[in-house]
């Protein structure tokens, strides 16, 4: 059937003469029975990243505050908190529908974020470093899981081909919503205390909880996924068969090496970030206005690539390709900093990598999880997106320890370490030695 009968013939055909559609098709090639699904898709992932952009670079903040040599260890207690949380996780989606285990979810990690606001409100300067700590860890792991949650909801009530039209545009509410939260955190972090960002992260994750069910409800009329009743049934199965299933299939063992890679590179590109902010910026709501400012920039270009390009290069060049896209710009972007080991290259191929990943990689990654078994969409999905993308960070973060204790520092930018030894002349030029053993230049 092709897309012309098929809108002909949709029970709500009239809404192709709505504004809404009409905006809509200028944008994505979306069908009228799929409006109403994409429009809640969007405010679900709008509200889920606001939330978070609230706090990353609270917690960016807090990592650095904690010190920066201590985020290896931050890491591994992160992908603890992974595992720890995988098989509940994996018992709740075995024993209740879907429109019961998201909304758990979510309010168990928000109710954790409350937690969070009130021991920081009590906290003295001393307990607040360890606070801040466990928090980095926490935020760490919500982030990935309720990322996933959402894109699990997604793959299970669109196909393959709904995804490769629609999932760039889907992911561009994940744009807008960190555009949102980074901008509000970045405008009042200077301003107002901590504890009220983390009141309002509350609020936004209970409207994805809001979103949720008027989602799901959707899938009925979309006739590509089973029917509502089938679909708000426990999936059933086996509460660890997210952790074993990944290891027993070549197709998600490669898409979990795939993610694990490039969970490793990300690392060594934010521990480069961390070090540079801790020298650069000694006001702690300097600092986080910094991280929010980048997470701006990346989310602005993301919006628009995902609203204009994202779908066109996915239905032309195929999924295989379009994944190819990531790997080849982490190739040429290290190869640039090897070259050019300064602060604005580094700031610019982070940009770049990120928006890459967000506006062209990551949707077009979740496309691969529309062809697997229903379960496997919540359990192997979330234990990939969750532990083994912390177990590359893992990798890169004691990878990225080792090297320094070799020799090979972070990247600095030229003239705070000229500054630094009284000298007008580079570091990597005259003083590289002395630089070298502060740890802030790259031999």
């Amino acid at each position: 059937m092709n897309e012309t009968s098929a809108e002909s013939r949709s029970p709500i055909s009239t809404a192709s003469s709505g504004f809404l559609f009409r905006l809509l098709r200028r944008l994505v090639s979306v069908r009228p029975e799929e409006v109403a699904a994409v429009g809640w898709s969007w405010l679900y992932i709008f509200a889920v990243l606001s939330s978070y952009y609230i706090m990353r670079p609270i917690r960016d903040q807090m990592g650095v505050a904690g010190g920066v040599n201590n985020l290896q260890w931050l890491f591994m207690g992160t992908l603890g908190g992974m595992l720890l949380l995988s098989v509940p996780f994996g018992f709740l989606v075995k024993t209740l529908p879907r429109t019961r285990f998201i909304p758990i979810t979510y309010r168990f990690f928000a109710a954790v974020i409350l937690l969070f606001a009130l021991a920081l409100h009590w906290a003295d300067p001393a307990q607040t470093v360890w606070v801040g700590r466990i928090f980095f860890i926490w935020v760490s792991v919500f982030n990935l899981f309720v990322v996933s949650i959402f894109w699990a909801l997604i793959v299970d009530i669109f196909n393959s081909e709904d995804g490769k039209r629609l999932f760039g545009f889907i992911a561009a509410g994940a744009t807008i919503g960190a555009i949102v939260g980074s901008g509000f955190t970045a405008s009042l972090a200077r301003y107002v205390p901590t504890t009220f960002l983390l009141i309002w992260s509350v609020m936004l994750l209970e409207v994805a909880v809001f979103s949720v069910r008027r989602l799901s409800r959707q899938s009925a009329k979309l006739h590509t996924r089973p029917a509502a009743e089938a679909a708000e049934t426990p999936i059933g199965g086996n509460a660890i068969a997210g952790i074993t299933h990944p290891f027993k299939t070549a197709y998600l063992f490669n898409v979990s090496l795939f993610l694990l890679l490039f969970a490793i590179t990300s690392t060594f590109l934010y521990f480069q970030q961390a070090g540079i902010v801790s020298r650069s910026f000694h006001d702690r709501g300097a600092q986080t206005a910094f991280f929010a400012s980048v997470d701006l920039a990346v989310n602005v270009l993301t919006l628009v690539v995902q609203l204009f390009l994202t779908g066109r290069i996915v239905r032309t060049v195929g999924v295989g390709p379009t994944l190819a896209f990531l790997p080849a710009l982490t190739i040429i972007g290290f190869g640039a900093l090897a070259v050019v080991p300064t602060l604005v290259s580094l700031v610019a191929f982070q940009v770049l990598r990120r928006s890459g990943d967000y506006a062209v990689a990551r949707p077009t990654r979740e496309v691969l999880y529309t062809v697997v078994a229903r379960e496997d969409r919540y359990k192997a999905k979330s234990f990939i997106d969750t532990v083994v993308y912390r177990g590359g960070d893992q990798v890169g973060a004691w990878s990225f320890t080792l090297l320094s204790w070799l020799g090979f520092g972070r990247v600095t930018s030229p003239s705070w370490c000229a500054a630094r030894h009284r000298v007008a002349a580079p570091c990597r030029q005259v003083h590289s030695r002395a630089c070298a053993l502060d740890g802030w230049c790259l031999e």
